[in-house]
């Protein structure tokens, strides 16, 4: 099984897609996409699927992919966006909330320093979470 990454982006027109880069050096080609990051993420695994019982039948080797989705900022912000409010993203990032928005619609993007501040402080996030016990 190989590792691949596989981008989830929003269009210029609002809808999103995701896909595998070009370097993965696989056999096919699979894409997704829909109205949301969630249901570009839906249609590529269905779409995976689909490929591998498509490959079964011509009797072709087929190389399976265990994948890891990785977002451009607007996408990931969409994504999670029912499950974090853009305040308590604003809090735990340290970036104003009306500049998490202006990232969602698309009005700007986010600099490379801004996205590692984003991305590290989820990270450190994440981690504090994964160290909750319970009593």
């Amino acid at each position: 099984m190989k590792r691949v990454r596989v981008f989830i982006e929003r269009a210029k027109d609002g809808g999103y897609s995701a896909y595998m880069p070009d370097e993965n050096n696989l056999e096919y080609g699979v894409i997704g996409e829909g109205d949301t990051a969630e249901s570009a993420k839906n249609d590529f695994i269905a779409s995976y699927e689909e490929m591998k019982e498509f490959f079964a039948e011509e009797g072709k080797a087929f190389t399976e992919i265990e994948m890891d989705f990785a977002f451009d900022m607007a996408s990931f912000l969409a994504y999670y966006s029912g499950k974090l409010t853009l305040a308590g993203l604003s809090r735990i990032t340290g970036v104003a909330q009306g500049q998490l928005s202006h990232y969602i619609t698309g009005r700007r993007r986010p600099s490379a320093q801004t996205v590692e501040k984003i991305s590290a402080s989820l990270h450190a996030f994440g981690n504090d979470l994964s160290h909750v016990s319970f009593v």
